[in-house]
């Protein structure tokens, strides 16, 4: 979710605490917790104010997520660990990972009493997938076929076969399509938020769905204040609510958030100020969450000088001489330290290209240990590579300077230097969007800051995007046919366990030729008052608020 499409771009993790996951992974569900309290009371929760009419292809940033997950369900909804359950779904079936038959559970319905059914999710995703609409979620429908990012065009890959059942014909084999299918994108529509055949920003504002939750009241979504919802009887599905509903304040800062948590006027808050990290463990008394995430950061060399406006600034990077270098690169730096001092032990040194949070994740792929501090090492891939040609210049690493990148910028730098005995420093760029074009239009001249923000927690989903061959966030113009088979064989394997196979495998690739040099997985941040109980943290970083209970 964006600022997912920080992702896409080569991500900026300055708003890591403002960053909205959404997704699945293999297993089974979450059962609420049973937990004893007043199962009226009403949770109070941050938030921030939604940036767009509550459409779940038309959100995709936090404070609409949020909201969102709380009173829509999906065909799948997911555990604290991303494990999928079907919610929605009766049954989600393929024999060849590219057509998929789902029958959708009877019963099943919306606040204002219509029903879920077939139409709702086909009519929904026609909606969010027309070019003319304009809904920012549209890219989650590119494979299903009949989709266009040039003209209005229908999905013809759906098709009705009953009032319960409907089938989707992909473009391309795609293994991990049922993991997305939790994402709000996906989420179901009633009639009543259609008119003329498109949804209505009218229905964005109070918006009727068939989740866990409802609003409270026509105009129960305060702008720039707090929205009040409440339970939903109507919804029978694997996140039945233990409390009454839940506020959510849109505050202005993570300071205020973190000053009513203190003084209990806030249950639970899911992002803590920079300035409390070394202190908020303590103040919390064993309140306090701080548990990775599935986001990823990363700094990247371009694997293709050729590319670039000026392929010399590239030329150590190329080939074995720049293999050598990357790898030495990678081993010169002490990302136990940086996250220990820099974030205060709110990061995660990295073990792999994706995240401890979704399934089929390892920490032992084989070649992990380039990914280690190991300063002798290091020197001595160097030396082999200044005996192909010798090192001239400086190492540099861009980063845009509106997002509070400089600190752990100048000691990857700093810990590359004292290590390879190197000049090397940041290269602030005054602002993301100038940092961007820079990237984008090949000019720059640098290594830069990447990584990734899971729209859904797949492996496929960290690695696809990113590193095949000519993908659309292939920033670094990495190629390797190796790579590309492996990933193309995970994603036509029905198999999800059998598929994430093939993804570690094409990782060991990854950690040889370092397309991008892996840094550490940001964790989520957060804590709850005395008195509240059952709070679990989800993959995505956001609480499953369904399970929280106090009094």
């Amino acid at each position: 979710m964006n600022l997912r499409k920080l992702g896409l771009a080569g991500i900026a993790l300055a708003a890591a605490g403002t960053l909205a996951l959404s997704g699945c992974a293999g297993g089974g569900g979450s059962t609420p917790s049973a937990g004893t309290g007043d199962t009226s009371a009403i949770i109070l929760t941050n938030g921030s104010e939604p940036q767009n009419p509550l459409i779940p292809t038309a959100t995709n940033e936090v404070g609409g997520g949020k909201i969102l997950d709380a009173i829509f369900a999906g065909l799948v909804s997911y555990g604290a660990d991303g494990s999928p359950v079907n919610d929605m779904a009766e049954s989600i079936e393929t024999t060849d990972s590219q057509n998929y038959t789902i029958k959708v559970k009877q019963g099943e319905k919306f606040s204002n009493g219509e029903e879920v059914n077939a139409d709702s999710f086909i009519n929904a995703w026609q909606d969010g997938a027309l070019l003319s609409n304009g809904r920012l979620n549209s890219y989650f429908f590119e494979d299903i076929e009949g989709f266009s990012y040039d003209v209005d065009s229908p999905l013809t890959g759906l098709a009705k076969v009953d009032d319960y059942t409907f089938t989707v014909a992909l473009s391309k084999p795609r293994s991990d399509f049922p993991l997305a299918l939790g994402y709000s994108a996906y989420y179901p529509l009633p009639a009543a938020a259609f008119e003329n055949g498109k949804v209505t920003d009218a229905f964005g504002e109070n918006p009727i769905g068939n989740g866990p939750y409802k609003l409270a009241s026509e105009g129960a979504w305060q702008h720039n204040v707090k929205i009040d919802l409440v339970t939903n009887p109507d919804y029978n599905g694997v996140r039945k609510a233990q409390n009454g509903g839940l506020t959510i304040t849109f505050y202005a800062t993570g300071d205020a958030a973190y000053a009513d948590l203190l003084a209990g006027n806030v249950d639970v808050i899911d992002q803590i100020p920079d300035a409390n990290y070394a202190t908020f463990e303590t103040d919390l008394e064993g309140r306090a969450i701080n548990q990775p995430a599935a986001v990823f950061q990363s700094f990247t060399i371009p694997s293709d000088a050729s590319a670039y406006s000026d392929p010399s600034a590239f030329q150590h990077w190329v080939g074995e001489e720049g293999k050598l270098r990357r790898q030495a690169l990678s081993m010169a730096i002490n990302r136990e330290q940086i996250t220990d001092v820099i974030f205060e032990g709110t990061r995660t040194p990295a073990k792999d290209f994706t995240s401890p949070t979704i399934a089929g994740w390892s920490d032992s792929l084989k070649g992990e240990s380039v990914l280690e501090y190991n300063p002798d090492e290091a020197k001595k891939l160097w030396a082999q590579a200044d005996a192909i040609s010798p090192f001239t210049g400086s190492f540099q690493i861009s980063y845009n300077a509106d997002g509070g990148h400089q600190g752990w910028v100048d000691a990857v730098t700093n810990s590359v230097s004292n290590t390879l005995g190197i000049q090397a420093s940041g290269n602030p760029i005054p602002t993301f969007a100038e940092a961007r074009t820079q990237i984008t239009g090949k000019t720059i001249k640098t290594a830069f800051r990447t990584g990734w923000q899971a729209d859904y927690p797949s492996l496929f989903n960290f690695l696809g995007p990113l590193y095949a061959t000519n993908a659309s966030s292939n920033d670094g113009e990495y190629s390797n046919p190796a790579f590309d088979s492996l990933l193309n064989e995970g994603a036509a394997t029905a198999d999800l366990g059998a598929a994430n196979e093939k993804f570690q495998e094409a990782q060991e690739i990854l950690l040889q030729d370092l397309p991008a040099i892996p840094l550490w997985y940001s964790n989520v941040t957060g804590g709850y008052a005395a008195g509240v109980n059952n709070v679990q943290f989800g993959w995505n970083s956001v609480p499953l608020y369904y399970e929280i209970t106090k009094g």
